[in-house]
């Protein structure tokens, strides 16, 4: 998770009034007894200062925080590209609302940068280890898994159902001539059998599909639209120089129809080439969408998932790759989908038993679930590939030991649901920054990482929240509620329970002469030692000073300067005086009239804590001390 300091005050915006009661009867009588109020918006105080050309990382922060929180993405990419020109050092939950705040507005390499270097900022290789094989732990002991009486000596492998018969392939004909290339090449020789079915079991001796579907050469990994009457299937290609050497073999996937009990017409598809590999048809349960797996250009490994649409007239649109981490520089291949959206598929990429295992993803809209083990017993520290699944039942093909053959196919039965291992809870509880109250119906907003909503849901009466997402998936949860600023936290996949607690500023505060604009602006003026000059960092501060004073004409300041205990304390005394005399100056400047200021320094007659003469303190203590105080005068 990512530490709690990463949470911090948004844009805090202020309300000011003051009254001709005396500062002794302000705190008796509060807020009721000044009618005649001000307002000073601290953002827009912070906007007009920005754009007089002054600089400072503390107002492009505030100024893109506040824009971002109020989902006006366009103004928060602009300031946040000035955040980041000031080379300071930020916290990683900048990055991810750059990252939002620029896809937003249509910059997506830019957005996908700043997320990678958010990642970056918050990635720990080693935890991630430990959470793949926690995570491979929990999905193990699900399936019980039997071989199949079908299987031979050889290879059998791949499988799916249609019309009552089971199809597979395998080389139980060509046993003498059978010689193994590997998992991604298929296997020469291998032609596509089916066997009758009752109910769950296989009755009957294998024969192959009739039709011109079975050659010389192989073919493998049949798919069949629910009408079973198209069936989508790979099969070796020869090489550009018309020779089909096993060394160079290019897979290509076709298509047949059923006509009169055979399979004819076969097609070469349009995503097919002689230059690289596709393979392993999966349909969707429309039949709208083709998932293949390729070794083409632009994939990033050595096998990725892709996908295409198939339109009405059976024509394949425009190819497309699995995102989110699906694809990695090994290889991805046999994919499987469910009648509920979910990616099956196998890769010896991610953290696994070795060889191929089986991963699990969730598909959604226009997106992919974090991949998942799907543990012991269906993977191995063999090849485990050709998962198939149908209301908790499948089959999965492998090369582990014991088998009848080189590679066997056998059937499982799922006792728990995986999508159980894909819970995870957000909850938590939102209070007032200031009182520690309680928020209820404060709005809490789920997003992706590409600040896509999830959900929207209100706080309890208590303040409290929860709500169930996806396990492996990150998200951010935001906290916003009418009259104050928001909040928001980056909730890292992996865990079951994933706890958020937020906080709410309120957007304004009553305040009062006698009240220190330093504190509600956050203003901190500092000199170079021994100097009372104003250095280009403390102009932006004054600035803030000015841009309040400019909108409230009625307003007058007392500039109040105070130094440490350290040095001879009537030095102490000339210094601060020169000090607030210089900022007193700098405001005339400015275009404020002097008889709306006075300035003084108090030396060190006025510390805020222990660090008086002789007493050991830290620096940070000291610092307090060095300070500047702006007070609203009646």
């Amino acid at each position: 998770m990512l530490d709690k300091k990463l949470l911090f005050l948004l844009v805090i915006m202020f309300l000011f009034s003051w009254s001709s009661f005396s500062q002794e009867n302000k705190v008796k009588k509060g807020n009721e007894k000044y009618s005649q109020a001000a307002f000073i918006d601290a953002i827009d105080i912070y906007k007009k200062v920005a754009e007089s050309g002054y600089r400072s990382a503390e107002l492009f922060e505030r100024l893109g925080n506040v824009y971002y929180f109020n989902a006006n993405y366009k103004e928060a990419s602009k300031w946040y590209n000035e955040l980041f020109k000031e080379n300071t050092t930020l916290e990683a939950i900048h990055y991810l609302r750059h990252s939002q705040s620029l896809l937003s507005v249509g910059e997506q390499q830019k957005a996908k940068e700043k997320y990678e270097q958010f990642l970056n900022l918050t990635r720990n290789d080693e935890k991630i280890s430990l959470d793949a094989h926690e995570q491979l732990l929990k999905a193990s002991g699900r399936y019980h898994l039997t071989p199949l009486e079908i299987n031979s000596s050889g290879v059998d492998f791949g499988n799916t159902i249609v019309d009552n018969k089971f199809v597979f392939a395998s080389t139980r004909d060509t046993i003498s001539m059978f010689k193994r290339i590997s998992a991604w090449d298929g296997l020469a020789f291998m032609d596509l059998y089916e066997a009758k079915m009752k109910g769950d079991s296989i009755i009957g001796k294998p024969v192959k599909l009739k039709g011109s579907v079975n050659t010389k050469y192989h073919e493998t990994t049949p798919a069949f639209t629910k009408d079973g009457k198209t069936m989508y299937f790979t099969r070796n290609n020869k090489t550009p120089d018309g020779k089909s050497n096993p060394k160079y073999i290019r897979l290509k996937i076709y298509r047949a129809h059923l006509k009169n009990g055979k399979w004819t017409d076969i097609e070469d598809l349009s995503i097919n080439n002689d230059y690289f590999s596709t393979a392993h048809p999966a349909l969707n349960k429309e039949n709208t969408r083709l998932y293949f797996v390729s070794n083409r250009p632009e994939s990033i490994g050595q096998t990725d998932i892709f996908y295409v649409p198939i339109h009405n007239n059976g024509t394949l649109g425009k190819v497309e790759t699995i995102a989110n981490g699906i694809n990695t520089e090994g290889r991805e291949s046999f994919p499987f989908i469910t009648e509920n959206n979910e990616l099956y598929f196998s890769s010896d990429g991610h953290y696994g038993l070795g060889g191929y295992d089986v991963f699990y993803s969730k598909i959604y809209e226009d997106s992919f679930g974090s991949p998942l083990n799907v543990g012991t017993p269906i993977n191995s520290a063999f090849d485990d590939v050709s998962f198939a699944i149908k209301k908790h039942k499948g089959y999965i093909s492998s090369n582990r030991p014991n088998g009848l053959g080189h590679d066997d196919i056998y059937s499982f039965v799922e006792t728990k649901d995986i999508n159980d291992l894909f819970k995870s809870k957000i909850y938590g509880v939102v209070t007032n920054r200031h009182t520690k109250e309680l928020m209820p119906n404060t709005t809490i907003t789920i997003t992706d990482v590409n600040n896509k909503v999830i959900t929207t849901i209100q706080t309890n009466e208590q303040g409290y929240y929860d709500y169930e997402v996806d396990i492996n998936k990150n998200y951010i949860i935001k906290a916003t509620k009418l009259g104050f600023d928001g909040d928001d936290v980056f909730s890292k996949a992996g865990e079951n329970e994933r706890e958020h607690n937020l906080e709410l500023t309120p957007h304004k505060k009553v305040v009062v002469p006698g009240d220190d604009i330093a504190k509600l602006l956050n203003i901190i003026i500092y000199f170079d030692f021994d100097k009372s000059n104003i250095r280009p960092d403390a102009a932006v501060e004054l600035e803030k000073i000015v841009a309040v004073m400019k909108k409230h004409p009625e307003m007058k300041i007392d500039i109040r300067s105070h130094t440490d205990s350290r040095g001879n304390d009537a030095y102490n005394l000339a210094l601060s005086d020169s000090r607030a005399r210089s900022s007193e100056a700098y405001i005339i400047n400015r275009g404020i009239d002097k008889s709306r200021l006075k300035s003084r320094g108090y030396g060190e007659t006025q510390l805020v804590n222990k660090c008086e003469n002789d007493v050991f303190c830290s620096e940070e203590e000291h610092q307090e001390n060095r300070r500047s105080e702006f007070i609203i005068q009646e």
